[in-house]
């Protein structure tokens, strides 16, 4: 038998010969891969989020100059070596050496998402796979569904859209700074996703100035997550209430009775009457906007004094019962009373009764 050494990757190759004729009878090889027998190139997959830059790594230890490819998930080769097989101007070279073959992406679109093959090219051809996931960044949130003004009572529903993201954003809803809960559905669109979510409300006058914010929250906008804010504005009738500076007034006292009206749009000015006409013409009576001022009381001053205000959707009334006590020498039970009346175009009208009672205990 008589070896002869065919150099291919340190394969030697033997041959069992016959002195008349070459026959072929048998053969075997004995190899030494390069790079270090089971040898693989070690990869990592990557994420970036569209519109930034991937790099692609692949490394081998104790290469003895055995060439590194990558190639794309269609399988076309993007560099050999420091060789660029591929014509595209977002792939460069980043690093080629013996042990390393490191390329850039830029500008990475949702197309470019798949698994990359670094390939080592010993004898055998060893391959490591590297997936490449792209996020989809979601776009920036809309609110529809908001009527300007709306009215007390009114039932309404927002919608809060975003489209674009991958994977699918989450949406969330506050009520000012308060999180509250919304209805999600998620629709896929291509590789992307179109989220929605819906906020049911039933809007009353707490809600006028109330911002709503829909914000998205979604691994590719990191810490600055995008959102949108729609500021609630409702229109109401007025509700009236008139605050008295005396609980218990006598004979020779001040007294000052307030009208605060609070209705959108604001209401007109207050209009004050006394027992259903107009209020006697006093220098001791004194009226200045949403103020009735007593500069000395009578009993001549006693009746009911009605505080009314207005505006487009409805009227409000408060009436204020006034009794002027004498000089007291005893116990006595006195009760003061303040009716509220409020008329609601929508509603009708709406009655409210207050009483405040206490006992006076003056020295026998």
């Amino acid at each position: 038998m008589h070896p002869f050494n065919l150099s291919l990757h340190k394969c030697v190759v033997y041959f069992c010969l016959s002195l008349s004729q070459i026959i072929f009878i048998s053969s075997f090889s004995v190899c030494h891969v390069a790079g270090i027998s089971g040898q693989y190139p070690l990869v990592q997959n990557v994420t970036v989020t569209e519109g930034l830059m991937a790099n692609l790594t692949c490394r081998v230890e104790y290469n003895d100059n055995t060439s590194l490819q990558w190639s794309n998930p269609a399988q076309q080769t993007l560099f050999f070596g420091d060789k660029k097989a591929l014509r595209d101007n977002r792939i460069e070279l980043v690093r080629a050496t013996s042990s390393e073959l490191t390329i850039s992406i830029s500008d990475v679109t949702l197309g470019d998402e798949g698994l990359y093959t670094c390939s080592l090219f010993t004898m055998p051809v060893r391959t490591a796979k590297a997936y490449l996931t792209v996020l989809g960044v979601p776009e920036k949130p809309e609110i529809n569904g908001l009527t300007k003004p709306a009215m007390e009572g009114d039932h309404i529903t927002l919608t809060c859209i975003t489209q674009g993201s991958k994977p699918a954003a989450d949406l969330r809803w506050f009520r000012n700074e308060k999180e509250v809960k919304g209805a999600k559905e998620v629709n896929a669109s291509g590789k992307t996703f179109t989220v929605r979510s819906s906020l049911q409300l039933h809007v009353d006058r707490n809600d006028d100035g109330v911002a709503y914010t829909c914000r998205v929250d979604h691994v590719a906008l990191a810490q600055a997550p995008q959102q949108a804010t729609e500021v609630l504005e409702v229109h109401y009738a007025p509700r009236v209430e008139i605050i008295k500076s005396t609980t218990v007034p006598q004979e020779g006292q001040y007294l000052k009775l307030e009208c605060f009206s609070r209705g959108n749009p604001s209401p007109d000015p207050v209009m004050w009457t006394k027992d259903g006409g107009d209020l006697p013409d006093l220098d001791r009576i004194i009226v200045q906007g949403r103020e009735l001022a007593f500069t000395s009381l009578n009993k001549t001053d006693n009746g009911t004094y009605r505080c009314e205000a207005s505006n487009h959707l409805g009227t409000s009334s408060a009436e204020y019962v006034l009794y002027v006590y004498g000089e007291f020498k005893g116990k006595a039970d006195v009760g003061v009373i303040v009716f509220y009346a409020m008329t609601d175009k929508n509603k009708g009208t709406e009655l409210s009764l207050s009483g405040n009672y206490l006992n006076l205990l003056k020295d026998k």
